[in-house]
């Protein structure tokens, strides 16, 4: 296919749909940004946090490295060097899984649970003024429903 003929065939973004399509790149980027700063005054990042969570609702404050790399879109190479960063903190431990002896378990250890409980007030504080406290109830029952089968197309196509 031609340079010319691809063009020709692309169906190109309204203005209407530009304009939404930037804003939610802008608030997208924007927010990570925010939730990131507010978490480093407790030595933590958004993926940190992000594991942390996982770990914290799991049966038995564990999951298997692999679902923990699928859970938070990481590649199990990624994750294996932050869990690696986490254990170095005190807040994870790996334990070899009994049922694969090639698996290994992520788990939250007490002062991860005690870090968690710490910062997740704080973390959903911060949620609430740099996100959900701006946008009215209406609006925000509107925008779940209007992103959720972009979320569900995302989850359904993405590599495993």
């Amino acid at each position: 296919m031609t340079t010319e003929t691809a063009e020709s065939a692309t169906t190109w973004l309204t203005e209407d749909e530009q304009r939404a399509w930037r804003i939610h790149l802008d608030v997208s980027r924007l927010l990570m940004y925010q939730l990131e700063r507010d978490l480093q005054p407790f030595g933590l990042t958004n993926n940190d946090y992000e594991i942390l969570v996982n770990l914290s609702e799991a049966e038995d404050r564990r999951m298997r490295m692999s679902d923990l790399a699928k859970s938070t879109l990481q590649s199990k190479s990624r994750l294996s060097h932050q869990i690696t960063r986490m254990e170095a903190a005190g807040y994870v431990r790996r334990e070899n899984c009994e049922e694969d002896r090639r698996g290994l378990y992520a788990v939250l250890t007490e002062h991860g649970w005690d870090t968690m409980r710490h910062v997740a007030p704080r973390h959903v504080a911060s949620v609430r003024e740099h996100f959900i406290d701006l946008i009215p109830p209406h609006a925000l029952a509107a925008y779940r429903e209007a992103l959720s089968p972009v979320a569900t197309h995302l989850r359904t196509t993405r590599p495993r």
